[in-house]
């Protein structure tokens, strides 16, 4: 059984008198394990998919099963159940609670699916260990580097040990030496077990993923598959 199986997936939205479809009958599965990445240009459907598979939306028609489940017959209550448990988010703009440290921003999760205080900590901790970032637990996102925050996001992410980590151009306000490191990153969590998916326009951080999956005006043009080293 696939991690996730999409099956004619349809996103149409009504724009004043006519339906535009963000979606056409997108067919694809996701292997527990891979590193894909989601590319296209601006208005290709990529940004409506991603949603669609974190569950952050709901599909017009068609089946989504993530882990054997059917996402699109869910409730918003069992929605963010799965966004919790199943998907760990990694941001562009790191979306970070500002006056918190860092420890803090990544017990967030567990909060909400009531983790003991101890339990909380002791994830966060190993989460942040993960990411390189022990010796900054008690620094507020101000006190930290952009790649610092975008650390402290990954580590937000890991924390529930998700079946997916699902990044939004992770590097997109990013310098380039600092978006290597953070590729760097996700490409060791990818090989530790960690499956990844990474939305982006640009073939440079796409390339480093075992599989791209290009969209264009809402479905799959191609696919391209690579070794990675």
């Amino acid at each position: 059984m696939s991690l996730i199986q999409v099956d004619n997936l349809w996103k149409t939205y009504d724009m004043g008198n006519e339906q535009v479809n963000a979606l056409q009958s997108v067919t694809l599965k996701i292997e527990k394990g891979e590193y894909v990445a989601i590319m296209g240009p601006s208005g290709s459907g990529k940004s409506t998919l991603m949603n669609l598979i974190g569950c952050l939306d709901t599909p017009s028609q068609g089946v989504y099963m993530l882990n054997g489940n059917d996402v699109a017959s869910m409730d918003d209550n069992e929605l963010a159940r799965i966004r919790n448990k199943e998907i760990g988010f990694v941001f562009q703009t790191f979306n970070l609670l500002p006056r918190a440290t860092s420890l803090h921003n990544v017990e967030l999760p567990l909060i909400y699916n009531g983790t003991s205080r101890e339990g909380r900590r002791e994830k966060a901790e190993k989460a942040l260990g993960k990411v390189g970032l022990s010796d900054r637990m008690m620094h507020q996102p101000n006190e930290l580097s952009g790649g610092q925050r975008q650390r402290v996001a990954i580590a937000r992410a890991l924390v529930n040990d998700p079946s997916i980590i699902l990044a939004d151009e992770p590097t997109g306000n990013l310098d380039t030496n600092t978006g290597d490191e953070i590729m760097g990153l996700i490409q060791e969590l990818n090989r530790q077990g960690n499956t990844v998916i990474v939305v982006t326009h640009e073939y440079e951080i796409a390339k480093k993923a075992r599989r791209i999956i290009f969209l264009r005006d809402g479905k799959i043009e191609k696919e391209e598959y690579k070794q990675v080293g």
